[in-house]
């Protein structure tokens, strides 16, 4: 019988180079000056235990000043919380939709302005912008407010028994749409935009001229639309046409990309990715679940309701932008039938609360026209709005909040109750246009001055955004497609 030897001492490790995995925690921490002191690192330990039990006291003393948590506290807050989760990841949506429609050597260039953008908007917001939207004095009564610097966090036992939101929660969930209104200026000014120019119009943008416009409508009971009896119950005009027209505004300062019009007709200038455009495509319908029910700021009988209505108006608007291009162009049109889609979303958004089925579905249909007809126009007068954003945001953002004066229930015109509801409906596009465009022509101009100008040089558009403003391509491993 052979008796195995037994295994000599190995010897300690005397650096970390040698030390096994076992060895190199000891050896490290005992490198440390100090931590080698058994009373040392007994003391250590007890910091996490003081942390813990700090958080424990503070989160016990401030669940003591609160009443027990309602069912329905607990029920709203996570609904919007979730909804503020989806809408947020439609940046993710915007990102692949835009990248997917515009060529391989701005990819890079892209994706990194859509996920910039919403830090922006997260910081400017959080910052200023919520607070001029919400809870601050009004200067110019129902027009103009402004009152010191970020928001109250607060959560106070009438919100609880109530059933309210809760002021981060809430943050959370206007800053989303906030973010979608810079998102939108992206893909008009794609492709020739600088990108430090881009992050400073994103930043005034989101801190301070889409909270202005958007305390008229929603600031409930105070801002001067609501009052007027305007309707954009999740932002036709308040979001979408809002960013389409600072968008438009970039991109006529900005002139049309070196080839898009050759002796005033313009050029296809195909998209790279259609497979990527589709999937953003299909990440925005999802986002759209919490974009439109989630505006009802509670779990209630009506979110279903929404999300049907919803959801038909998206799918018209794919079933009319995929057939009228196939009129158009002879055979249907992917890239037509993502926006169409969109422009659907876009167009039930105002009223999806106030509609029967049946008439989201034709609201959604004649958006889905109307974005084909759209592009084709602005393409016609010398625009150059690289993934349709104009048409899809800015057109059908129209049609939808002037859709509510002809097909809500209670108050539009096809619905027996007269033009009166059209003609505030029309009102509100007016002001939301206006002030839109006036103000971003500004900020654009000013920025342009400033920095001499907003557009990257033709060398710089002619090989790519992604080498000239970033020094790194999308896909390095292929040859760039010029």
């Amino acid at each position: 019988m052979t008796v195995a030897r037994p295994h000599p001492n190995r010897p300690a490790a005397r650096s970390l180079q040698q030390a096994s995995l076992s060895d190199a925690p000891r050896l490290l921490l005992s490198r440390i000056r100090g931590l080698s002191s058994k009373r040392t690192l007994t003391w250590l330990t007890c910091i996490p235990i003081a942390l813990l039990g700090l958080g424990l006291f503070n989160l016990s003393a401030h669940a003591a000043q609160l009443p027990e948590l309602t069912p329905a506290f607990l029920a709203n807050n996570m609904f919007v919380l979730i909804c503020a989760a989806l809408v947020i990841f439609m940046n993710a949506g915007f990102a692949m939709v835009e990248a997917g429609l515009c060529r391989q050597k701005n990819a890079v260039n892209i994706l990194a302005k859509n996920l910039i953008v919403f830090c922006l908007a997260a910081t400017a917001y959080w910052f200023i912008g919520y607070k001029i939207m919400y809870n601050a004095s009004w200067v110019i009564p129902g027009w103009f407010k402004f009152g010191g610097l970020f928001f109250d966090p607060t959560v106070t036992p009438e919100m609880v028994t109530g059933g309210k939101l809760v002021p981060s929660v809430d943050f959370l969930f206007q800053l989303a749409f906030a973010g979608t209104a810079a998102t939108i200026v992206s893909g008009l000014v794609a492709e020739r935009i600088k990108f430090g120019e881009f992050i400073i119009f994103s930043l005034i943008l989101t801190g301070i001229l889409y909270p202005i416009s958007g305390s008229w409508q929603w600031n409930v009971g105070e801002g001067w639309l609501n009052k007027l009896g305007f309707i954009d119950f999740a932002g036709s005009s308040v979001v979408h046409s809002f960013g389409a027209w600072a968008g438009l505004m970039g991109a006529i300062l900005l002139g049309p990309r070196i080839g898009k019009f050759v002796d005033g007709t313009p050029q296809a200038m195909p998209g790279h990715n259609q497979a990527i455009a589709t999937l953003g495509c299909l990440i925005l319908w999802l986002g759209w679940f919490g974009f439109n029910p989630g505006s009802v700021l509670a779990m209630n009988e009506q979110v279903p309701y929404i999300a049907v209505t919803t959801t038909l108006g998206g799918a018209a608007g794919g079933i009319a932008a995929t057939l009228f291009s196939q009129f158009t162009g002879g055979k249907p049109d992917l890239s037509m039938t993502i926006n169409g889609i969109l422009a659907g979303l876009v167009g039930v958004t105002a009223g999806c609360d106030g509609y029967s089925m049946p008439a989201a579905w034709v609201i959604g249909f004649i958006a889905g026209i109307l974005v084909v007809y759209s592009v084709a126009l602005i393409d016609k007068i010398g625009i150059d709005d690289p993934v349709g954003a104009w048409s899809v945001h800015g057109t059908c953002g129209i049609w939808g909040t002037l859709a509510v004066g002809l097909f809500n229930m209670d108050k539009g015109l096809f619905t027996g109750h007269g033009f009166g509801q059209l003609g505030v409906q029309s009102v509100g596009v007016l002001a939301f246009a206006i002030f839109s465009a006036v103000t971003s022509w500004i900020v654009w101009s000013v920025i342009g001055t400033i920095f001499g100008g907003i557009r990257v040089t033709p060398a710089e558009e002619f090989e790519g955004l992604d080498i000239g403003e970033h020094g790194m391509e999308a896909y390095p491993e292929f040859a760039s497609t010029k």
